[in-house]
């Protein structure tokens, strides 16, 4: 017998989904997973375009702009640190925060700066565990 979705029941089949797939494809998340396997993490990970672009990319202009950094650096920086917050919750929390010294990549800055980003622990496209960084306000 099929079981009835009494959601779908009630409002009828969904007029359109957005896939985390397609927020990859589209550059709305940036998949890292690579990086975060050689730091333990066995979970796929993505991070936001907006953690992307502040504390993980960086190029010779920023350096030159700012401070020599390495952008493959940046990004093993922030995946270890989501790591250690993993490693560190004392609970099954879906969201856990963790802090990272870095320096934003804001055009002027030249020290690190303490920032808090969170990992959100989610459902995948499937069903399956996935691992999000993301600013603490971002959903």
């Amino acid at each position: 017998m099929d079981k009835k979705d009494p959601m779908t029941e009630f409002f009828g089949p969904a007029i359109s989904t957005y896939t985390r797939e397609m927020a990859i494809e589209d550059g709305v998340l940036v998949e890292v997973t690579g990086t975060a396997k050689l730091a333990g993490i066995k979970f796929p990970v993505a991070v936001t375009r907006t953690v992307w672009n502040r504390y993980i990319e960086w190029r010779q202009a920023d350096t030159d702009q700012q401070a020599y950094q390495d952008q493959s650096g940046r990004l093993w920086d922030v995946v270890w640190m989501a790591r250690h917050g993993m490693s560190g919750a004392k609970d099954q929390a879906s969201q856990i925060n963790f802090d990272l010294d870095c320096i934003p990549r804001d055009g002027r800055t030249k020290t690190a700066q303490l920032t808090t980003l969170k990992l959100h622990i989610g459902p995948g496209d499937q069903g399956e565990p996935v691992l999000t960084i993301m600013l603490p306000e971002e959903d």
